[in-house]
């Protein structure tokens, strides 16, 4: 019998998140200067978590 795939390994569990917490969020906002200490909580703009990295070219000789 096989073991179920949820149950495999600690380490499946570790990974990139794809969320921010609110703090995180608000950290993350007064860093690039979208969001001031003064301003609400709520209606916060979203936030890019990953970005997708272009590959380098390979030059042809």
């Amino acid at each position: 019998m096989s073991i179920h795939p949820s149950l495999r390994g600690v380490n499946t569990l570790i990974g990139e998140r794809s969320v921010f917490t609110r703090k995180e969020r608000l950290l993350k906002l007064m860093e690039e200067g979208r969001v001031a200490d003064t301003d609400s909580a709520y209606g916060l703009p979203k936030v890019r978590t990953k970005f997708k990295l272009k590959s380098a070219k390979k030059k042809e000789d």
